[in-house]
């Protein structure tokens, strides 16, 4: 269907759909089943099977099921059976764990889907970009990526960048007239908007005429549908890590073989003994718990309001030692209100609170009626038109679509009994939208006579510059400095309250006037100011002093006026006695190099443009810092990128700044970023506890077995139990403490070093001296029992066999603290409690079901034995504990 060849009335009746009402709900829900969700079609996941199959490929399992197999044909069935089941199960294990990371992932795409406004019944409701069904009336606007091929019903300046369909980078001025041409290349389709491409100005609405695989997008779906996840830093140096262990591994375990056969024992025991020992200590599991850990974390951020786009940030997050954070809506709570509102000569205040359009108006602490005043009521007139913003009622709560500051402007009008619906007959003909660098929005309005005039507002201190004249009552006078002098006298007053200004200019246009003309916002005619309120959040000062406890500044990026900026940066308590404020002009005079000397001092940044913010970021990191950036404009999405930790707005951001974001905000708050910088660190520590906990247990095994081999003593384990040890006591436990929740300090200790190491903070001398002792004490066990029943050498090793388990599980507790076993309560982690009752009921069974004895070579122990192996396998965790805090060597603020 060639859509761009038809006009509305056509495509209304095509699509039996209505421009002014949408589709209904029950509309919408039929087309979604005939039509199918509205995504490109991905290419074939990988099957389950070939998934499973995928967890044996590693080369010591093959070698490992080789010896097993040589086994089984020399007569030793059950080793052979009980091995192959162990590296069934374990396979199972590492399965589901990657199962388990596939669908975190899966779920975060699901949370992080574009969010679109569509018109149904009548009313513009939000819904997933999925839901979309053709029929379907959209409203677009700059930073939105169009999710559905789009004809275009009404544009206000609309340009769009298509060059992911067109190759061609200059976007595309749109319109909705339609196109008698029947073959028209898609990049001369100039009332269309496709699936994918991205709204750089402007603002629309348009009607989806494709969705899915049906739009121009989905004729080139492979370039979209192969996406590759890639290994986070932390999990590539866990790989590296991996690879030398694994040559220490087979070193070790070669050099326990050897010696063995060179004692005397059977050369396919002893092979089999090296093979089982090596798997046991290679942590081949460890990248799938990583992979868990990150994803189980995610899932934590997500139920405190936090959605993690790309895994990496989560381990960066730890490392933040600045966030440069937006005001509106991040610490404040993003209902503006309009307290105060100045006409020449009159100055006004309002009531009421947040988006209810209830309140009244005083002059001189007197009630007064804000339409009988001419000014009052022509000035909140000239807002309604110069704003897109809509008042509903969702709920029996009140709320904008739209801006918040166009929203409290609405909120106004409909206090003095206005609405759009007053002013028919006054038609917007032409738009310049609001744009952050230019910080101003321009309308062109015709009146029922013909009449055109220029409605701007924006930043009072850009439009002041425009302004030749003033309306003074039903004159008007030329601007003069003594008068601009004044204006500047009352927005500072408001300033100083803390109150944002928004000024409004108006301007008559000539019949011979053009409306598009680039002189259409000079020679304006000051009309007045508005003093507007946007609390800042409770919580907000909160999460910024715990940051500040966490070595982590907080840096208030705003466009409003410096004093405004400074005023809720002191409520916020963001701002300390020796802070600086930095406004935009100050910072545009200053070198690179002027900026990087400077910004240790400075917390607040007023009237800053999105390039600023690039320039912000860049000093920081240039300091040393990990920076995490806020943004919601798609001008920010520059400085979002740059930074270590891009976070854009859930609520209010377009979809080009959170496509170029890491972490996204699904309320929008600022004490969202700080539960995130702690769960980030928290995630962190845990990886660290189960790295510490899997080899300080794997050197512990192969440390028993190369001292028994030294000292040319039987073998204390069979390579049966070293598997199950592996599997059963290794896997569960460290899965466990991947759910650990943060310590008490994790909040009051400074950032890491992004350089530090994995095996930082005194973790690897505690990872070789656990392990020693874990393998001493086992050893001991095993020599002690051995030499008491020489002739009952089973007996020994499932003493040295419990021995090694409980010494493990034992260990586990102390992981979960830098300092000491005491310094938690062991019921914190009710998963990790858990995790080693399972371990030791299983350790029962072994030990204790006749059926099973045989295939692990265990015998039964007697209750007095336990006793003894209990005192010596507390003895890792006990024998030593630190002094103290190990030094962190991080940036500080």
């Amino acid at each position: 269907m060639k859509w761009y060849t038809k006009n509305q009335r056509e495509i209304e009746e095509q699509l039996q759909t209505n421009a002014g009402h949408g589709l209904s709900e029950k509309q919408a829900e039929e087309r979604l089943r005939q039509h199918g969700e509205n995504e490109i079609a991905e290419q074939v996941s990988v099957s389950r099977i070939y998934l499973f199959v995928q967890q044996f490929k590693d080369f010591m399992v093959l070698v490992l099921l080789g010896a097993t197999l040589i086994s089984g044909l020399l007569g030793e069935y059950i080793d052979a059976i009980a091995i192959m089941a162990i590296v069934l199960l374990n396979g199972l294990l590492g399965y589901f764990q990657e199962q388990k990371a596939e669908k975190s992932m899966a779920k975060l795409k699901e949370l992080s889907a574009p969010v679109v406004t569509v018109l149904q019944d009548g009313v513009w409701v939000n819904k997933t970009s999925r839901e979309l069904v053709p029929g379907d009336i959209v409203k677009v606007k700059t930073g939105d990526r169009i999710s559905a091929d789009l004809r275009l019903l009404d544009v206000n300046a609309l340009e769009i960048e298509e060059s992911v369909l067109t190759g061609e980078s200059i976007p595309a001025v749109k319109n909705e007239q339609p196109i008698p041409k029947e073959n028209v290349e898609l990049g001369d389709q100039h009332n269309m908007a496709f699936s994918g491409t991205l709204v750089t100005r402007g603002s629309g609405t348009g009607v989806v005429v494709a969705t899915g695989m049906s739009t121009a997008m989905g004729q080139i779906a492979s370039m979209l549908s192969s996406t590759e996840r890639i290994p986070t830093p932390l999990e590539r140096k866990l790989e590296e890590l991996g690879k030398i262990l694994i040559v220490g591994a087979i070193l070790l375990t070669v050099a326990v073989a050897l010696l063995g056969i060179y004692q005397g024992h059977p050369i396919y025991e002893m092979f089999l003994a090296g093979v089982s020992l090596a798997v046991a200590a290679i942590p081949e599991g460890l990248p799938a718990i990583v992979t868990v850990a990150l994803s189980l974390g995610v899932q934590r951020m997500i139920k405190r309001k936090a959605v993690v786009r790309k895994l990496s940030a989560v381990e960066t997050l730890g490392s933040a030692s600045v966030v440069c954070s937006d005001k509106t809506g991040t610490l404040t709570q993003n209902q503006m209100t309009v307290q105060q509102i100045y006409v020449p000569k009159q100055h006004y205040f309002v009531t009421g609170q947040g988006y209810h359009p209830k309140g009244k108006f005083y002059l001189n602490r007197k009630k007064i009626d804000p339409l009988s005043t001419s000014a009052l009521s022509q000035i909140l007139k000239n807002t309604l038109l110069c704003s897109h913003a809509e008042i509903l009622k969702t709920n029996g709560r009140f709320q904008i679509d739209g801006d918040p500051t166009e929203g409290a402007l609405v909120v106004a009008a409909e206090k003095a009994g206005l609405s759009r619906q007053n002013l028919q007959g006054l038609n917007v003909i032409h738009e310049i939208p609001f744009d952050s660098a230019r910080k101003r929005m321009t309308v062109v309005v015709k009146d029922e006579k013909g009449k055109r005039f220029v409605i701007s507002k924006g930043a009072p201190d850009v439009l002041l510059k425009r302004t030749s004249w003033i309306q003074e009552g039903s004159e008007r006078r030329p601007f003069t400095p003594k008068k601009e002098k004044h204006i500047h006298h009352m927005m500072e007053r408001m300033t100083n309250e803390a109150l944002r200004t928004i000024a409004v200019c108006v301007k008559e246009l000539d019949p011979s006037e053009n409306e598009k003309d680039f002189q259409l916002e000079n020679h304006l005619t000051f009309a007045g100011l508005f003093g507007l309120m946007d609390p800042p959040r409770e919580e907000a000062a909160e999460a910024i002093e715990t940051c500040r406890q966490a070595g982590v500044k907080t840096v208030m990026i705003t466009g409003d006026h410096v004093n405004t900026a400074q005023a809720i940066a002191r409520q916020l308590k963001l701002l300390p006695p020796h802070g600086k404020v930095l406004g935009g002009y100050q910072l545009s005079q200053m070198t690179d190099e002027e900026l990087e000397a400077i910004i240790p001092e400075v917390y607040v940044f007023a009237r800053v443009s999105p390039e600023h913010k690039l320039r912000i970021v860049k000093a920081f990191q240039n300091r040393g810092h990990v920076v995490a950036m806020t943004g919601d404009g798609v001008n920010d999405a520059p400085a979002i990128k740059a930074s270590d930790i891009g976070i854009s707005m859930g609520k209010g951001g377009t979809d080009v700044t959170k496509e170029a974001s890491s972490l996204i905000l699904m309320d929008d708050h600022f004490a969202t970023i700080k539960s995130a910088i702690e769960e980030g660190r928290n995630i962190y520590e845990n990886i660290r506890k189960f790295i510490r906990y899997l080899l300080a247990s794997n050197v512990g095994e192969i440390l028993v077995m190369l001292f028994a081999m030294m000292l040319a003593m039987p073998l204390p384990l069979v390579p049966v139990q070293i598997l199950w040890v592996n599997l059963v006591t290794d896997g569960l436990p460290a899965l466990a403490l991947g759910l650990d929740q943060p310590e008490k300090d994790v909040m009051k200790r400074p950032p890491r070093s992004q350089k530090e190491s994995v095996f930082a903070r005194g973790l690897g001398f505690k990872i070789v001296s656990r392990g020693f002792l874990i393998g001493l004490v086992t050893l001991i066990a095993f020599i002690f029992t051995y030499q008491k029943s020489p002739d009952h050498l089973a007996y020994a090793q499932t003493v040295a066999f419990v021995t090694l388990v409980m010494a493990q599980l034992i260990h586990v507790f102390d992981c979960r603290s830098d300092y000491s076993v005491f310094s938690r309560n062991p019921l914190g982690n009710l998963s990790l409690v858990g995790a080693v009752i399972s371990s030791i009921l299983l350790l029962l069974v072994v030990v204790y079901f006749e059926p099973l004895q045989p295939i692990f070579h265990t015998v039964e122990l007697p209750l007095t034995e336990w006793i003894y192996i209990l005192a010596l396998s507390a003895i890792p965790t006990f024998i030593w504990m630190p002094s103290g805090k190990e030094k962190n060597h991080s940036i500080h603020v």
